[in-house]
């Protein structure tokens, strides 16, 4: 099947922070080479408490994938614990955070979608997921073993991209949970025309 590539944690290009709190493993950026991304999907390893940079005109959304977590600031604005695997939270990027861990080094699920462009929906999973492949997006495996239609095994710590595939292709992808529906997990990221969504 063409419009969408495996991919796993490991093999993604790593870019330490400039502060050294942490690191980015960029998944796909959309368009491709472009620094004034429409819509850009990373994931982030956090070493030690410290800013998030603002993103004016950027929307964000962050879901913890391991470690305890880290509290997020911006009083009055947000005050939030993020420290449940698989919760995501949505956030406006014209906002500077603090994050200040709760244990030890923590990873997080970035999604960052230009406000006038698009939006994303990002959904944590656990049964069977069917969706086309019309619009760009990420899934990724948290937890478990999951099943393509074609037999394929993906495992935690792997998954698929795909970006906006030609208007004449429309394909699908079906994934189901190989172990106990409690012992699997995956996240669903996908690209959606901005009106349909609203950001706190």
């Amino acid at each position: 099947m063409t419009g969408w590539q495996h991919f796993t944690f490991d093999s993604l290009p790593v870019s330490p922070w400039r502060n050294g709190g942490g690191e980015t493993r960029e998944i796909i950026s959309y368009p491709p080479g472009k620094s004034d991304f429409d819509w850009r999907i990373s994931i982030a390893t956090v070493a030690q408490d410290g800013p998030f940079s603002a993103f004016p005109g950027i929307d964000r959304s962050i879901t913890l994938l391991s470690g305890d977590g880290v509290y997020l600031q911006a009083l009055p604005d947000i005050d939030h614990a993020l420290t449940v695997t698989g919760e995501p939270f949505s956030f406006s990027g014209d906002i500077a955070l603090s994050a200040r861990l709760t244990g030890g080094v923590t990873t997080d699920f970035n999604v960052m979608t230009r406000r006038t462009v698009c939006a994303a929906r990002v959904v944590p999973v656990r049964e069977s997921l069917y969706f086309s492949l019309e619009k760009g997006g990420v899934i990724y495996v948290i937890s478990g073993i999951w099943q393509r239609q074609d037999g394929t095994l993906i495992r935690a710590g792997e998954g698929y991209y795909w970006s906006e595939p030609a208007e004449h292709r429309r394909e699908s992808l079906t994934l189901k949970p190989v172990e106990q529906v409690d012992g699997c997990l995956l996240l669903w990221a996908s690209m959606i025309a901005p009106e349909h969504v609203s950001v706190p």
